[in-house]
C-alpha cells in the first residue's frame, strides 16, 4: 500500500481499512476495548439548529508543538457559517473528553502520527507546523421514526488543514456512506466505514466530504454509528 501522504497528495484523501489502521497504531490498539466503550458515555448535543436529538458527543482541544502534545483548557467549539451553515456562528459547549480518553494511548498515538501526516502535505517552510487540534467523539443514533444525520450540515469542508475520521462502532445501521468531492462538486469516491478502525484522512483545503443519513436495519432496534473525528489547523 502506498504511504498515506502519497495517497492524500494524489487525490486529496486516503481511506485505510481497520486492519491497516491496527498496524498503523501498533501497540496502542491493544487498548481498543476501553477506548471504544467510552462512546457509551457521551452527552446529548443540544446545539442542533434542526431541533434534532440524534447526536451525542464530547470535545477536547490539544496543542502540538516541537515540545510535544499538550491538552488545552476546555473551550467551546466554534465554526463560521461559511463552513457550517446549520450550526455555525455560535459558541457550542460540549462535555469535555474525559482525562482517561484524552491521555489514552490511541488518542496520543493518533495525534502524534497525524501531525506527521498532515505536516507532510501542508508544508510550513523548513520546519514542521505547530498545530491546533480538535478532537470529537460522536455518536449518531436512529430509530424507526428518527433518521440520524452524521453530517447534518450537508456536504462540507471543516475549515481546517487536515481532518481524520475513524469508525469506532456501527450497529444495526443501513447506509451512512462517506462521500468525497472536489471543489467543483465532482465525486472523488465513496465508501462505507463499516469495521472498527476504518478511517479516512482528508486534505480539507482541497476536498469536500459528507455522510449519508443512517436508518436502522431492524426497525425495532436502535441504530448506532460511533466515530472519532480529529482536525488539525496549523498555527504558524
Amino acid at each position: 500500500m502506498e504511504p498515506i501522504e502519497t495517497l492524500i497528495r494524489d487525490t486529496g484523501f486516503a481511506f485505510l481499512p481497520g486492519v491497516a489502521m491496527r498496524q498503523w497504531l501498533g501497540r496502542a490498539w491493544t487498548a481498543w476495548g476501553q477506548f471504544a466503550d467510552s462512546w457509551n458515555d457521551l452527552g446529548e448535543d443540544r446545539h442542533m439548529a434542526d431541533g434534532g436529538r440524534y447526536r451525542r458527543r464530547r470535545y477536547a482541544v490539544f496543542d502540538v508543538t516541537v515540545d510535544g502534545v499538550v491538552r488545552a483548557p476546555h473551550r467551546p467549539h466554534f465554526q463560521p457559517t461559511t463552513y457550517n451553515r446549520l450550526n455555525g456562528g455560535i459558541d457550542r459547549w460540549f462535555d469535555p473528553v474525559t482525562p482517561e480518553i484524552g491521555e489514552h494511548p490511541i488518542v496520543q498515538t493518533l495525534i502524534h502520527q497525524l501531525a506527521q501526516v498532515f505536516g507532510a502535505i501542508v508544508p510550513a517552510g523548513a520546519s514542521r507546523p505547530h498545530w491546533h487540534v480538535e478532537l470529537h467523539q460522536f455518536r449518531v443514533e436512529a430509530c424507526a421514526d428518527t433518521i440520524g444525520l452524521p453530517t447534518p450540515e450537508g456536504i462540507h469542508r471543516d475549515g481546517v488543514d487536515g481532518a481524520f475520521v475513524m469508525l469506532i462502532n456501527r450497529e444495526n445501521v443501513s447506509s451512512g456512506v462517506t462521500q468525497v468531492f472536489d471543489r467543483n462538486g465532482v465525486s472523488l469516491g465513496h465508501f462505507t466505514l463499516s469495521d472498527a478502525g476504518d478511517a479516512v484522512f482528508l486534505d480539507d483545503a482541497r476536498v469536500f466530504h459528507g455522510v449519508t443519513p443512517i436508518v436502522p436495519i431492524d426497525l425495532l432496534a436502535k441504530a448506532i454509528r460511533d466515530v472519532l473525528v480529529i482536525t488539525f489547523t496549523k498555527t504558524f
